[in-house]
């Protein structure tokens, strides 16, 4: 939780994250991930690292997730800051945050898309992929 110098706190204990909050963000404003259902949203959680960025209040401000082996490979995703708390430096928090939790589980690499975050991801250390010809994508005709 935050303390009494900082708004926000980080939490990575799923049961503080509102999954309905998370839901919503998702599914009516990420380009990555309209119209997913809830649960699909919860599932994908239950099986991946969560990182949330908490107001005092405890309201969930920022939300990410990394699926990962926890040995050797995370994908950062689902990475939203709410619209009221952007621009105050929250999503590099966020960020950090995820990346400060896979820390002790010593990742080989940690990887992610974007569309318009490169600046946010490139302050912790992201650069593009070196031969991005290399990686393919396999996407089921019925991909959520």
């Amino acid at each position: 939780m935050p303390d009494d110098t900082t708004p926000y706190g980080v939490t990575t204990d799923l049961d503080r994250i509102d999954l309905d909050v998370v839901h919503r963000w998702l599914s009516t404003d990420a380009y990555w991930a309209l119209g997913r259902s809830r649960e699909t949203v919860e599932t994908a959680a239950r099986n991946s690292l969560n990182v949330g960025v908490l107001d005092r209040a405890g309201a969930l401000c920022a939300y990410a997730r990394v699926v990962t082996d926890r040995a050797t490979f995370g994908w950062l995703c689902d990475v939203y800051v709410d619209p009221a708390h952007r621009g105050r430096g929250v999503g590099g928090l966020l960020v950090r945050s995820a990346l400060d939790a896979l820390e002790p589980m010593g990742l080989g690499r940690v990887v992610l898309s974007t569309f318009d975050a490169h600046g946010v991801y490139a302050k912790v250390g992201f650069t593009p992929l070196p031969e991005p010809g290399r990686w393919m994508i396999r996407t089921p005709p019925a991909a959520d």
